[in-house]
């Protein structure tokens, strides 16, 4: 997984300045990518364009599944609001695997897409949310009191994830589980840690390995999983700053990667705050939301970072 799928050449004309950064700006074209849903993209990553128009940059949105697109013909594709993959994972990552210049590279994305990957995290000595992990043919029966969050490991935006009373709701958790197992989804049964409520979640966004902001979630979990819910959850955020353990704890996370941090144009690291510090609840590496309306310059600085990798791929 260490091999960078962004690396080639571009046909350059003799007659003009080759120097990198000339010729990338002459040569670029980006693919923003994202959903049928969002033609347009969201409004957050609609402020990509014109960041990347500032360096002359030419970039557009186009859905991952739309028919017809020569990928080819794009120096950059950067995975952004793909935001429908969850139930069709298996055709996503074909996709990512048949787009020759992607950002976050497919194999990353394939890794990333099945929270299995917090497994290899907890094997490396990182804290996570404690996990335990149920198999579609396993029996499983709920034990215990408190409140608890059930997901599958393939998921996007909260979509078939809710929050237990296991005092109250027990049966509900069972046939919650029993539902996504005859799905044929590993099903992921965490405890609730509710300081949630009241610190929220602490997101810490880099970009090539850089860090560039952070920002806080707050809760968003008010109870069972409700079908038919939308393609992704409003969240109430705000700008943070991370405290020294955060940072720490961040900066762990991405030595623990597949790749190294620097090779990824964009990383976000989720985490959690419990009794013994904060812990991680998620690492995204495939199609995060960058919050970029929480963070003056953060998509300028997002941009300069396309800009460098359409450099060293012309390099």
């Amino acid at each position: 997984m260490t091999q960078d799928p962004n690396q080639h050449n571009v046909h350059q004309d003799p007659d003009r300045d080759t120097s990198p950064s000339n010729a990338t700006r002459a040569a670029a074209r980006v693919a923003l990518v994202t959903c049928a849903e969002l033609p347009d993209l969201d409004e957050d990553d609609r402020s990509l364009i014109p960041a990347l128009a500032a360096l002359g940059i030419p970039a557009e949105p186009v859905a991952w599944d739309a028919a017809g697109v020569d990928w080819a013909a794009y120096d950059l594709a950067v995975v952004r609001n793909t935001w429908d993959y969850a139930k069709r994972r298996a055709e996503f990552t074909a996709w990512a695997r048949s787009v020759p210049n992607l950002a976050n590279p497919a194999a990353v994305i394939e890794w990333n897409t099945d929270k299995r990957y917090l497994r290899e995290l907890a094997a490396a000595g990182l804290p996570i949310v404690p996990t335990t992990w149920v198999e579609p043919g396993d029996a499983f029966v709920p034990e215990g009191t408190g409140e608890i969050v059930v997901k599958p490991a393939v998921s996007a935006g909260s979509i078939d994830t809710g929050r237990y009373d296991l005092a109250t709701q027990a049966p509900l958790v069972a046939k919650e589980v029993r539902r996504l197992q005859d799905a044929g989804r590993l099903v992921m049964i965490q405890p609730y840690l509710d300081a949630v409520d009241t610190a929220g979640e602490t997101a810490l966004l880099y970009f090539a390995g850089e860090f560039s902001h952070a920002i806080r979630k707050g809760a968003i979990l008010t109870g069972p999983y409700v079908e038919g819910s939308q393609l992704y959850q409003h969240e109430e955020i705000s700008p943070r700053t991370p405290s020294a353990q955060e940072h720490a704890l961040a900066a762990r996370v991405l030595e623990a990667l597949p790749v190294p941090a620097a090779d990824l144009l964009y990383t976000r690291v989720d985490l959690l705050p419990s009794p013994d510090g904060p812990v991680v609840i998620e690492v995204e590496l495939a199609e995060p939301s960058l919050f970029f309306g929480y963070a003056p310059g953060s998509a300028d600085r997002f941009a300069a970072a396309v800009q460098r990798r359409l450099s060293r791929s012309d390099g």
